[in-house]
């Protein structure tokens, strides 16, 4: 059996190895697939779908998806950034995320998509949901208003930190992450150090009097697009 297999992602062949999904090996050819959800070292979840693809004609979700050989792969196409942008787009308006004032600004996942698709302003009308804040932690904060229900807390406190301090309660709008305590999020085990804080995209899980120890100017995607740390020259546009 080969240890490699071909496949081409926007008429580029690339190789990868047996048990890798898109993700995993476009990331390793130095092409950028677009991601929210995925995280490396947590199990994929394929929540977000802003890595659709399209294989084979057909949409996938790259984080998710093994590759296979002769796998023919459509990342970078009118169709496949229209269909992330309004992905972008209704994360943003099915939320309250005011970026101005955000401590996240500067680090946030999301806005730095918006940043490199182009989006300055949603085209969806804003739906203003009423979701709450939990500061009751000495250390840490809960603003459910800016949670994308990516899952990245909700997998990184079972598989890293093993506590299961969080899990997703309630479906479609009523959907949000709960924690493993009747209300509180102090009254969990969570600790200051536990990696589900470290995974969060946006400003949902924050931890507290560190807000803005790096400056605004100065942070990691003020001067550069996400992606570029992966993106090869060859293929940055």
């Amino acid at each position: 059996m080969s240890d490699t297999i071909t496949l081409t992602i926007d008429g580029r062949k690339i190789q990868g190895e047996p048990g890798q999904t898109i993700l995993e090996a476009a990331e390793a050819a130095g092409v950028y697939i677009p991601r929210l959800c995925a995280f490396e070292g947590l199990v994929p979840h394929g929540s977000c779908r802003v890595c659709t693809v399209m294989v084979n004609g057909r949409p996938q979700a790259a984080c998710t998806q093994p590759i296979a050989e002769g796998m023919l792969v459509e990342n970078d196409t009118a169709q496949i950034l229209a269909i992330r942008r309004n992905i972008i787009d209704m994360l943003f308006v099915e939320g309250n995320h005011f970026c101005m004032f955000c401590e996240k600004s500067g680090n946030c996942e999301l806005q730095a998509l918006a940043y490199r698709f182009g989006i300055t302003a949603p085209k969806y009308p804003y739906l203003f949901p009423s979701r709450d804040v939990d500061a009751s932690h000495p250390d840490i904060f809960i603003d459910r208003n800016r949670c994308v229900l990516c899952g990245r807390c909700v997998r990184a406190s079972r598989d890293l930190d093993g506590k299961n301090v969080f899990e997703f309660v309630g479906r479609g709008p009523e959907k949000r992450v709960a924690v493993n305590a009747e209300a509180r999020l102090v009254d969990t085990d969570i600790d200051v150090t536990d990696k589900a804080l470290d995974v969060c995209p946006v400003g949902a899980l924050l931890k507290k009097r560190v807000g803005y120890a790096v400056p605004v100017g100065r942070r990691l995607y003020d001067h550069k697009r996400i992606g570029s740390d992966i993106e090869q020259p060859a293929t940055t546009k």
